[in-house]
């Protein structure tokens, strides 16, 4: 039975609850409830317009309903008369398809079946700039090599220990913050957890992040490449499976890599759709500015640049940190946290059904050397990602064609807008043609 909303509200000093869920582009929406009413809520839900978000909808379309999930109930550190709540949307009696968090569940009733209980952390980097974002925050912040700028980091320090006390006193187990390797850029770390209690919570701290920052005068982004001689910021994703007691690591083995025969049909699924997978983990027009980027000014654009792995090295999609787990780096700052879960668990379930072989790690520094080695190059921008997408039988067969039509329909239209725009560097490089 889930936990009553309204007893809590009185046990924990609630006052209103945020009922909150993502669409397909990652935004976070949200009614404002007041504890007096969540009763009724937590039974039917909140009612949305969808035409209203970017979920492919009309206004001709019923209402859609945002149950809240109270198992995710997170209350606001920074505010705690409020409660944020994971929903999942509902419409005319049944789960909407094209929900990232209803199409991450349905991943995991796939995982269920085999007796998986996947795990998953994330590393989310992310810039404190001006309120327009056009530069830095702290003018001081200038080495060319930042990353782990002591000084830096503790000109932050009511900013980031604010945000990490909020993460201990929600029990996340954070374990550590540091200056990132761009000017402006941080990264804080917290303990795994199955892939929806990570996907909730990375869609929270988004959000606390932001909030926080806020109140100290600053903003907070997590565009990919807000500045185009710095890094940009990545959000890589630690994953492995365990069995359903949570007590047996399946990707661990005692080869080489300390991996399994299943950890390798895992990966080797996630590489075989790792460019239509692009549409997800680097979804904006922006995105294709980091992983596609010239080598910044500290001397390296940590991205990926093609599709290979390898051991502990940071130059390829994934590296292999330790026994028993995968890093996959090819996601940005702006990926949808449920699809992004959704994404590599529904590839590596592929991986698995069809054993596929993800070909021996390669061991260069695919920044210097990876010109010499044949390898899948990744989109070089959010068209063809789109286009990978579309034509993908294995995402196709996993969310449903109307699903994968809806999304590339909504972001194909960005793209379209993208292109009507016309910049100076056009006009310099074009008028005297």
């Amino acid at each position: 039975m889930p936990q009553n909303l309204a007893k809590l509200a009185k046990q924990k000093g609630i006052k209103y609850f945020l009922i909150s869920f993502a669409d397909l582009f990652g935004t976070a929406r949200a009614k404002l409830v007041p504890a007096a009413a969540i009763d009724d809520m937590q039974k039917q839900g909140a009612g949305f317009a969808g035409f209203a978000t970017w979920l492919d909808m009309t206004p001709a379309h019923p209402d859609m309903f945002a149950v809240p999930d109270a198992d995710s109930l997170i209350q606001l550190p920074w505010k705690p008369e409020v409660g944020w709540l994971a929903a999942d949307l509902w419409m005319d009696g049944k789960p909407v398809a094209a929900s990232p968090r209803v199409m991450l569940k349905e991943q995991l009733k796939r995982a269920a079946k085999r007796n998986w209980r996947p795990m998953s952390g994330v590393e989310c980097e992310y810039f404190l700039v001006n309120n327009d974002g056009t530069a830095i925050a702290d003018t001081r912040d200038t080495q060319e090599k930042p990353c782990y700028d002591q000084s830096a980091l503790m000109r932050r320090y009511d900013v980031i220990t604010e945000i990490c006390d909020a993460m201990l006193q929600l029990g996340w187990n954070p374990y550590q913050n540091d200056h990132e390797d761009a000017n402006g850029q941080f990264e804080m770390n917290w303990d795994y957890a199955d892939l929806l209690t990570t996907a909730d919570r990375h869609l929270f701290f988004k959000f606390m992040v932001k909030s926080i920052a806020e109140q100290h005068g600053l903003r907070a982004t997590f565009m990919p490449k807000p500045f185009v001689n710095l890094t940009g910021n990545g959000c890589h994703c630690h994953l492995s499976v365990w069995d359903k007691s949570g007590t047996r690591n399946l990707f661990a083995g005692k080869d080489e890599n300390g991996l399994s025969p299943v950890s390798y049909q895992f990966l080797g699924g996630v590489l075989h759709s790792a460019t239509a997978l692009c549409a997800w983990f680097n979804p904006t027009v922006n995105s294709y500015k980091r992983i596609n980027a010239p080598r910044t000014i500290s001397g390296a654009t940590w991205a990926p640049t093609s599709v290979t792995y390898s051991g502990n090295n940071r130059t390829h999609l994934v590296r292999i940190p330790d026994a028993g787990r995968f890093e996959f780096r090819l996601m940005d700052g702006a990926a949808n946290p449920y699809l992004m879960q959704a994404g590599l668990l529904a590839c590596g379930l592929d991986g698995v059904e069809n054993k596929r072989d993800p070909g021996k790690r390669l061991d260069i520094n695919m920044y210097t050397e990876g010109h010499k080695v044949k390898a899948k190059s990744l989109p070089l921008n959010l068209l063809d990602a789109l286009r990978e997408m579309e034509k993908s039988n294995v995402l196709n067969n996993a969310f449903g064609k109307d699903t994968i039509a809806s999304y590339t329909k909504l972001r194909t239209s960005e793209w379209n807008d993208y292109c009507r725009h016309l910049t100076n560097w056009e006009r310099e490089r074009t008028l005297d043609c």
